[in-house]
Formats: structure tokens, sequence, C-alpha cells
């Protein structure tokens, strides 16, 4: 039995195609939930893992499979049918699942023979048993995985295209911010997978450096930063020879003894959600954890990087409490608090969150032409109505956010600044080098995205004027 398990790409997301640059080969992260689902395939199966990101493959010549397996994120949906729609014209039953498949359900059983929706892990030797059968379910039902039941993922499975490889160590966030669908996903209870099993994991890993994928790393509570202190502890006794990065709050600078153990363990760059300049923003999306103790952000962030770790910060453009110029005052706090990187993103109403449904009931999901608008939701484009900018004045914000910070003048200093800590130098460089080789390809994203959302509210215009002015036929 033959299985290719597909990661769909998206052309429009140009920080992971890494055709685009060879910078972005250190932005693309391998399809770990893919290679999970691998560790679970009986050895009877034949198994592929496409991940389209390096370069989409020709189906039409490869040997044809018994089962198709998708995964798609939103942005991923469009292509996911596509994928699918080829398998299926061959008589190839398809299954898909993720997070798109669970937050639309009606939609993505309209594109496939089955759909896995929730955490694969329990039901997945079912789904495998029932495709050999020959009789799928329409719908199964994961639900949360115990995760002790979580296998070591295939790394094998994978060529040697990637800067970084992928590990998962706990799921679920407490923290139920008001975009993120990670908690109506892996739930707010916070789960972690025994620590002999991410040590023997990240020992099959072959990559040295490596991304730790876990929404939020340490937790937030304290039973949650004892354990982290413990899985560092192993990995550093276990004297793995990897650098990792990895997702945390803020509150990872709280702790010296659990930032001492991270550096031990491997740790060189910490991905940190400040989302908000302003204290009122950060209310806005309902992370107030962040606000908690008083902490001052700057003096945080100088206490990771102490430790020779880098700070790379994530911002949002498009709260309601914005108005112009949130653009320049990101990249003037970002500089502020003393990131190494910035990552700046467009408020975007993704399905399951309580933005989503906020923003449909005052109808301001601009582009709502579904599955084909699915596209734009890369996060890095503007799908909204935005309270104080318009779609060109949103634009311009983060054009002029991405351009400051970016600047060669503000790299080199942070660079030189790295260089003279022995902080990292390289990784900071290649990592500001990509994110400033993309700003020529957002623009162009942008000059594309403009386009298609005019020609959009033209045809709506025009529609919407030919149904009032087109007579009314009376039949006696």
């Amino acid at each position: 039995m033959r299985l290719y398990l597909i990661n769909p790409s998206n052309s429009l997301v140009s920080i992971v195609n890494v055709k685009e640059s060879r910078w972005n080969r250190y932005r693309v992260w391998k399809p770990l939930s893919l290679m999970v689902l691998a560790g679970l395939t009986p050895p009877e199966w034949e198994i592929s893992i496409v991940d389209e990101n390096l370069g989409a493959p020709d189906y039409a010549a490869m040997p044809p499979p018994d089962l198709v397996g998708i995964t798609a994120f939103t942005s991923q949906a469009n292509r996911a049918y596509e994928v699918a729609a080829h398998f299926r014209r061959l008589g190839v039953p398809v299954v898909m699942g993720g997070i798109h498949a669970t937050m639309c359900l009606d939609e993505v059983m309209e594109h496939a023979d089955s759909v896995v929706t929730r955490e694969a892990e329990s039901i997945w030797p079912q789904v495998l048993e029932d495709a050999r059968q020959g009789c799928m379910k329409r719908v199964y039902d994961g639900g949360l995985a115990e995760m002790n039941d979580v296998p070591l993922a295939r790394h094998d499975l994978l060529d040697s295209g990637y800067a970084f490889g992928a590990i998962q160590t706990t799921r679920g966030c407490p923290l139920n911010c008001s975009f993120c669908s990670v908690t109506a996903f892996n739930g707010a209870r916070y789960r972690q997978r025994p620590i002999p099993d991410v040590v023997r994991e990240f020992q099959s890993i072959r990559e040295k450096r490596v991304l730790v994928v876990d929404d939020n790393l340490i937790g937030t509570r304290p039973e949650h930063i004892a354990r982290a202190k413990d899985l560092f502890r192993a990995m550093a006794k276990a004297n793995l020879r990897k650098e990792w990065v990895s997702q945390a709050t803020i509150n990872f600078a709280d702790d010296e003894e659990l930032l001492v153990l991270a550096a031990k363990a491997g740790c060189r760059g910490v991905f940190i959600g400040f989302e908000s300049p302003t204290p009122e923003g950060i209310r806005e999306i309902g992370k107030k954890f962040n606000l908690l103790k008083g902490r001052d952000f700057r003096v945080s962030v100088r206490r990771i990087q102490r430790h020779n770790i880098l700070v790379v910060g994530s911002l949002i453009i498009g709260l309601d409490i914005d108005e112009p110029g949130i653009g320049k005052r990101i990249a003037e706090v970002a500089r502020q608090y003393g990131l190494d990187n910035l990552n700046v993103l467009f408020l975007t109403p993704l399905p399951g969150t309580r933005l989503w449904n906020q923003m449909k009931s005052e109808d301001r999901i601009a582009l709502d032409m579904f599955p084909q608008d699915w596209k734009y939701y890369t996060l890095t484009l503007p799908v909204a109505r935005y309270k104080n900018l318009s779609l060109d004045g949103v634009i311009e914000e983060m054009i002029s956010c991405e351009r400051d910070f970016y600047s060669m003048p503000r790299i080199l200093n942070r660079v030189l600044g790295n260089l003279w800590h022995r902080r990292q130098p390289l990784i900071s460089l290649v990592g500001n080098l990509s994110y400033r080789k993309n700003l020529r390809l957002n623009s162009k994203a942008y000059a594309d995205f403009k386009r298609y959302w005019d020609n959009r509210h033209n045809c709506v215009k025009q529609t919407r004027r030919a149904e009032v002015e087109e007579p009314i036929e009376f039949h006696p």
C-alpha cells in the first residue's frame, strides 16, 4: 500500500517559497504534523511526504498511491483542493485534516473523501485500516490526543533541503488571544510530551538547528515552568549538540534559572508575541498576561539576550486602536525593546477565532468569496476592514514599518551589536537579510493584492447596480 502525505504550498507567501530566495530556507519549516502521522503508520504502507514549499512535484509522473493525506492551514486550502481534485479524478481516496478542515468542515467535505478534525493521533490507525478495507468514513474526530500517544516523528522521510529540523514538546495554550486559533484547535489545557520521548526524538533529527514548534514552550503556571526546567536539564545532560529556537510568552524572561537552563540546552532564539506597542492594543486582543507584574519589555528582552539568546518580536497592524502612524510606532518600539528581528502581521480574522466571529458579525471581512479568497489569508495581506485605516493606509503602515526597521544602517547596527556581545551574529545577519530580501517581493504582492481587491469590489458594485436598475416584470 502506497501513501502520499502532502503539505500544499501557497504561491502568495513569499517567505516560505524557497525558490524565490535562498534566504527563505532559513524561514521554511518542515511539515511536522505529517511526519508524526508517518510515525503512526504501519510498516506495510510505503510512505512519501511531499512538501510543496520545496517545489511541487509532477504528481502525474509519480507512482499512483492507494491513499493521499493532505494537511492545510487556511491559506493553503485552495491549493489543497487542487491537489485533492487531481487524485480524486484518478480514483484515489483523499483524506484531509488540519486547522482549516476542523474549522470549515462542511466546505472541506466537498473536496475530500474523508476529513479528520482536531488532532489525528487517536484515529489515524483506524483511517488507514478503513482505507485498506475500502470503507472510509466521511468524518473522523480525533479529539485532543494524549501526549503519551504521540510517536516519534519520521524525520528520515524528508530530504536535506531545510536549514532547520522540527519537533514539538507541548500542545495547547491557555492564553486564548482573540486572533489565534490555537486554543480552539488544540485546547486551552497545556499538555506536555514525556521528556524521554522528546530527548529521543531530538537525537533522531539530523539538522544541527531545530525549530521547537510549541505555541508556548514554557507555559504560564509554576508547574509548567518546572516541567520546562526538567526538560532543559534532560536535554543538556543528553549533550544533544543542537541549537534550537522556539515560541514563548514574555514570562520566559522572568526566571533566571530557566534562562540558564534553556541556554545550556541549546536555546539560541525565542519568538515572542508582543502584539501591540500599547497596553490598550494588548487588552483589545485579549493578551492581558503580557501586562501582568508591570513588566518592562526592554528589560525583559535584555535579560534574555544576556544568555546569548536572540529575541524575535511579533506585532500586529490593524487593531481597532491603531491609527495612522502605527507602522513607525511599531518600528520605534521594536528598536526600544532591542529586538533582534521584527515580524509584523496584518490583523487577520481566521475561522474558528473570536476575531472571526466579531468581524463577521460587524460585516468587516472584506474578502469573503470562499473558498477562492482563502489564499489571501496568509497574515501578510489585509483581508479585513480596519476601523481607522483604509486598504491603502494599512498597507502603507506596513511598508513604513518594514522599511524603517530593516534599513541597512539599522541592520548593521543590530548585527554589530550582536557581534560585540558575541550573541549569534551570523544568525542575526541571516535573519535580518532574509526579511529585507522580501521587502521588494512584498511590495509587488501588495500591488497585486490591491488590483484584486479593486476588481472584486468593482464587480460587486456593478452587480448591485444591475440588480437595482433591472426592470421588474409583472405577469398578470
